[in-house]
């Protein structure tokens, strides 16, 4: 039975892809939550961003002690000042299966934001998406990609 539980057990880096997966896109369909998702696994791969899962999701600008800027980290829920921990367990479950499935499809060559390592809900207009190339709107988010030059 241990064997089980573990085995079911996420890694650090898989949960902080579920978390991200859950707190940017728990409303949206299943393929919003994979993009959401696989832009992250895009910033993993591109050299202007950490390079573990975690380290991208919880990238922010932070105080002298290490602690994340309210309001400056690059996923909004991180430093939102509210908890982290998922309190609807269905759709924490969910995410978590998420999470598996995009890095599942993504290490298998399909990545269906093309690349897009930038996104933004349909409701606001951030400064920086004129100077990206929009790639498709999938639910109420809008993917780009920064391209490599700029």
């Amino acid at each position: 039975m241990v064997k089980i539980i573990a085995a079911l057990a996420l890694s650090a880096d898989m949960e902080c892809l579920a978390l991200n997966a859950y707190f940017e896109a728990r409303n949206q369909s299943y393929d919003g939550k994979i993009s959401v998702s696989q832009v992250v696994l895009n910033r993993v791969k591109d050299d202007r961003y950490p390079n573990t899962i975690c380290g991208v999701v919880k990238q922010a600008y932070t105080t002298s002690s290490g602690f994340p800027l309210r309001h400056k980290c690059q996923f909004s829920w991180y430093c939102d000042g509210l908890s982290d921990v998922p309190k609807e367990k269905r759709a924490w479950k969910y995410a978590q299966q998420v999470a598996r499935d995009a890095k599942t499809l993504y290490d298998n060559g399909f990545d269906l934001t093309e690349g897009a390592t930038h996104y933004h809900a349909k409701t606001v207009n951030p400064f920086w998406a004129k100077a990206f190339t929009f790639i498709k709107r999938v639910d109420d988010h809008l993917f780009f990609r920064r391209e490599k030059n700029s």
